[in-house]
C-alpha cells in the first residue's frame, strides 16, 4: 500500500522521518515496533529510538525477520535526560511516539522539545500529574508552533475517550447528556505498568498541586457544564454486575473532550466503573486497592513492590492471546437511552501497541481538524482514529437503544 500524502506544513514534511518510536526496546515499545513493521504504509519513513544502540540493533534484527525491509530501519540514540539529544530527536520527525515511563520522571523534556519544534507527540501515560504539568508548561507554546500533544493513546484512555465519543454520537444534540462506562478485563500487567502506577500513588501531593495549577490556567466554559464525578459503589442493573468507581485518568480525558466539543451538549456528565460480577470479589478488590494505595505512600515499600516485577517484563504471547477487555457504555439524553460497547484483545499490551501506532499514523497521514496544543484523542483525531481502530479489529458497536 502506498503511503497517503502527509498533512501539515511543507517545513514539517521536509523532516527525515514521519514517525519516530522512542523507547522502542521496552516491552510495549517492541510490540508497537512490530505493529508498525506489519502495518505502516509503504513509503512511511519511520525510525527506532532509544538509549541503548545494542538493544535497538537486536530489535531491528527481530523486525527484519518479520519483514526484510526493516533491516534498513534507522536507529536513533537518545536518552530522555539528554536535552540536546531530545531536541534533535523531536526536530527530526513529524510525529514522535514514546513508551518511556513513568512519564513524570522521564517525559518532561520530550514534550517540551516537541512543543518547541512543532512536532506532534503521542504517549501512553495514565499519570494525571504529568498531563496537568505539560498542559500548564507547554500547551501555549504548542498552540503557537502547531504541535499536537496527545497523551493517553493506549488503554489509558482511548477506549473510554473514543467510546464516550462514539456513544455521544448516538444521542440527540443540544440536550443534557449522561454517560457511564463499565470496564471489564482479564489482563495482566507488566513491570513498566506497575512502576507507573506506584509512582502515581506515591505522588499524591504533587498530583493535587498540578491539578490546581491546571485549573488556574484552563479557560472557563460559558453557558456549558461538564462534570466527571467519581460516583459511588453500586449494583448496576444496566450490566447486571457490581460497579466500583475507577479514579483513573480516563474520566478527566473524557470530560476534557466534552469541554472542547459542543457535540457533548450543554450539560455533560461522565462516570467510570470497574464491572465485577460477584460481591465478594468486589469487596476484596476494593480492600486490595486501598491497601496498595496506603503502602505506596511509604518509599521503602514502594521500591520493594516495584522490584517484584522488573520493567521490561510482561505477560508472554500465549497469555496475551487469552486476554480481553470490554467497556460497556450507557448513554442517556433527550428521552433516549443507548447501550454501546468497545471491546478487543489484550488491553495493556497488544491492543495498546495497536492504539499507539494507529494514533501516530493518524496524526501523520489523515486529514484532521486544524487544532494544536494539548489535545485528547477525540478532539485531535475523532472519527479518523475511530475508523482506523475499527479497521484494525477493535470493536465499537451499538448494543441496543430504547
Amino acid at each position: 500500500m502506498t503511503a497517503p500524502t502527509p498533512h501539515r506544513t511543507p517545513a514539517a514534511q521536509e523532516r527525515p522521518y514521519d514517525v519516530v518510536l522512542f523507547g522502542a526496546t521496552g516491552f510495549v515499545g517492541a510490540l508497537t515496533a512490530a505493529y508498525l513493521a506489519a502495518h505502516a504504509p509503504a513509503g512511511c519513513r519511520w525510525a527506532l529510538a532509544g538509549r541503548d544502540p545494542g538493544k535497538l540493533a537486536r530489535l531491528r534484527d527481530d523486525l527484519a525477520a518479520l519483514d526484510p525491509a526493516c533491516a534498513h530501519l534507522p536507529l536513533l540514540r537518545a536518552d530522555s535526560s539528554d536535552a540536546t539529544a531530545v531536541r534533535e530527536l523531536a526536530a527530526s520527525t513529524r510525529v514522535l511516539a514514546t513508551t518511556v515511563g513513568p512519564y513524570v520522571l522521564h517525559g518532561a523534556q520530550l514534550v517540551a522539545a516537541c512543543a518547541e519544534a512543532g512536532t506532534d507527540y503521542v504517549d501512553l501515560t495514565g499519570e494525571p500529574e504529568f498531563v496537568d504539568r505539560t498542559y500548564v508548561e507547554h500547551d501555549a507554546r504548542a498552540r503557537e508552533t502547531g504541535a499536537r500533544l496527545v497523551h493517553a493513546c493506549g488503554f489509558d484512555s482511548i477506549p473510554a475517550d473514543l467510546g464516550a465519543y462514539f456513544t455521544v454520537g448516538q444521542l440527540p444534540q443540544g440536550v443534557p447528556l449522561r454517560v457511564d462506562g463499565f470496564m471489564r478485563s482479564n489482563a495482566m500487567f507488566s513491570g513498566g505498568t506497575l512502576a507507573s502506577v506506584l509512582t502515581v500513588l506515591g505522588r499524591g501531593p504533587q498530583t493535587l498541586a498540578a491539578a490546581h495549577a491546571r485549573r488556574l490556567h484552563e479557560p472557563r466554559l460559558p453557558g456549558r457544564r461538564v462534570r466527571g464525578p467519581l460516583g459511588a459503589p453500586r449494583f448496576s442493573r444496566e450490566t447486571g454486575a457490581w460497579a466500583l468507581p475507577l479514579p483513573t485518568l480516563d474520566p478527566r480525558i473524557v470530560t476534557r473532550s466534552a469541554a472542547a466539543l459542543e457535540r457533548y451538549g450543554p450539560d455533560f456528565r461522565y462516570r467510570q466503573y470497574a464491572s465485577v460480577k460477584h460481591l465478594p470479589v468486589a469487596v476484596g478488590g476494593t480492600a486490595a486497592v486501598g491497601a496498595t494505595v496506603a503502602l505506596a505512600q511509604l518509599p521503602p515499600v514502594r521500591r520493594w513492590l516495584t522490584g517484584l516485577w522488573e520493567p521490561g517484563r510482561g505477560p508472554d504471547a500465549e497469555r496475551r492471546a487469552r486476554s480481553w477487555f470490554t467497556v460497556r457504555f450507557v448513554g442517556e439524553g433527550g428521552g433516549r437511552r443507548v447501550y454501546t460497547e468497545v471491546s478487543g484483545g489484550d488491553p495493556g499490551y497488544g491492543e495498546t501497541a495497536k492504539m499507539l501506532a494507529e494514533s501516530a499514523l493518524c496524526l501523520a497521514y489523515d486529514a484532521l481538524p486544524e487544532r494544536a496544543g494539548q489535545l485528547t484523542t477525540a478532539v485531535a483525531m475523532g472519527d479518523a482514529l475511530l475508523d482506523r481502530l475499527q479497521k484494525a479489529g477493535i470493536r465499537f458497536r451499538v448494543a441496543h437503544t430504547r
